[in-house]
């Protein structure tokens, strides 16, 4: 992976993802802001993103459903790592379910926009 440069963002709270997006940008990622789940399923189906940060709760389709459906079986999003970003509590084995098929499970109200971006470029340097 040459490095991540474009950027999903699967959030309905549109102040927080206006507040990731317009930080990334800042940061010089391209950045799509999708608010709901159906539309952000079908945003990473079309386009290929480097990154894909997911929420938990949206509208129309939950980022369960999404993560599922993109790395159920078949991983259709095999360029992209998937971030999940909620501040939805989740029992243990739900928590390492999700783990299991995204590249990262982190609660919004840890993650700053600056310690997003740190992810991010620390994410960037793994191998995937």
């Amino acid at each position: 992976m040459a490095g991540i440069k474009t950027i999903l963002c699967i959030e309905d709270d549109l102040f927080i993802g206006e507040m990731y997006a317009r930080s990334l940008r800042q940061a010089g990622y391209e950045v799509d802001l999708i608010p709901n789940g159906e539309d952000g399923l079908q945003a990473a189906l079309n386009k290929q993103y480097d990154l894909i940060l997911l929420d938990i709760l949206l509208p129309e389709k939950f980022g369960t459903e999404i993560l599922k459906h993109l790395r159920g079986g078949t991983d259709l999003v095999p360029n992209s790592r998937i971030l999940i970003l909620t501040n939805f509590s989740q029992d243990e084995e739900s928590r390492m379910a999700m783990q299991s098929k995204a590249d990262g499970y982190l609660i919004k109200a840890d993650i700053t926009p600056r310690k997003l971006i740190d992810i991010i470029k620390q994410l960037q340097a793994a191998p995937k």
